[in-house]
């Protein structure tokens, strides 16, 4: 294990002078030489003493390695805060691009081309105000969390809209309707065929009406999939709105707080939206309470298209949804 780098003589120096027992020591002495009536003479032979005592201590191997531990842990200890926010960048970046890279290529250009709006207009606004230093593009006004959040929700929406469209396309509706239908026959076939008083205790006719509320189940999904897909089409478009109306009046609008309180009402007011992206998080895996990311601070490139492998298997796993094989309830 490499030795810590070492404090320097100024370091043990002010380490041994600052030692309490030293201070406690210093103190006690220099007041006994004011009060000895000698002070001409008792002050010199003190300070000589706390010269040979800080010579001394200082200059000991001991010692010195004792104060370069202390040292190395005080430096590493003073950089976590700037490491722990370079990891939390990186973190944040590799979430977003996750998620980039689960989008099919028209939902993702469509995600990339609203922030590179976003970061285009604050240029513009920036202009405009003559605020030419800051190359990001992102004016102090605008990169804040409540932005950030408007465009998280919008990739957020993407992902669901591409996992019920999934769903959709792996569930066959008119195959559950035709399933229904001949339950339903058979159901009324066997009530003939069997006593009214036998029917309770009849287990074919239990077995054909458990399977009749399971095809219902499975015909209630879909329905309700259509309708959140239908939901989250529009909320994309609204959101994509309200995102695109915010940036372009940082144009024309030049006081900062008013943009922001603008920002916060468009972001304080999408809880359905979050609430319908709770409804789905068993087919999207994202929840509305994921914490936001930095996404127009974040360096984000152009990720690759997920594999045809991942495409496959994700149909699959929409199928095995819409086909009830691992879960009865779908989004």
């Amino acid at each position: 294990m490499a030795e810590p780098k070492k404090a320097g003589l100024f370091r043990y120096l002010k380490e041994a002078f600052l030692f309490r027992w030293n201070l406690l020591l210093l103190g006690g002495a220099g007041a006994a030489a004011v009060i000895s009536g000698h002070p001409d003479v008792a002050l010199p032979l003190v300070a000589a003493a706390e010269l040979t005592y800080l010579a001394g201590l200082s200059t000991m191997p001991r010692f010195q390695r004792a104060i370069d531990v202390k040292a190395h842990k005080e430096g590493r200890a003073a950089g976590q805060p700037q490491a722990q926010a370079t990891q939390n960048a990186t973190t944040a970046r590799e979430r977003i691009i996750e998620v980039l890279k689960s989008l099919a290529e028209d939902r993702r250009g469509r995600f990339l081309r609203l922030r590179a709006r976003c970061v285009e207009m604050t240029r513009i606004a920036n202009a405009v105000r003559g605020e030419t230093t800051d190359a990001s593009g992102a004016s102090a006004d605008l990169r804040q969390p409540a932005l950030d959040r408007l465009l998280w929700v919008f990739l957020k929406l993407l992902l669901s809209d591409q996992a019920i469209a999934r769903f959709l396309e792996a569930a066959d509706a008119s195959k559950i309707l035709s399933t229904i239908g001949g339950l339903t026959d058979r159901i009324k076939k066997r009530e003939e065929a069997v006593a009214e008083t036998d029917r309770a205790d009849d287990r074919i006719l239990r077995s054909l009406q458990d399977s009749l509320a399971t095809a219902q189940l499975r015909m209630d999904n879909i329905t309700k999939a259509r309708g959140n897909a239908e939901f989250v089409a529009a909320e994309l478009d609204r959101l994509e709105n309200k995102i695109q109306a915010v940036i372009e009046m940082a144009v024309s609008h030049s006081d900062p707080d008013e943009m922001s309180s603008r920002i916060d009402a468009i972001a304080d007011g999408i809880s359905q939206t979050e609430q319908t992206i709770r409804e789905l998080q068993t087919i999207t895996g994202m929840t509305a309470q994921d914490e936001t990311p930095s996404i127009l601070g974040a360096d984000i490139a152009q990720p690759a298209a997920p594999a045809g492998d991942d495409n496959r298997r994700r149909i699959e796993q929409a199928r095995a949804v819409a086909e009830g094989r691992t879960g009865r309830r779908g989004s």
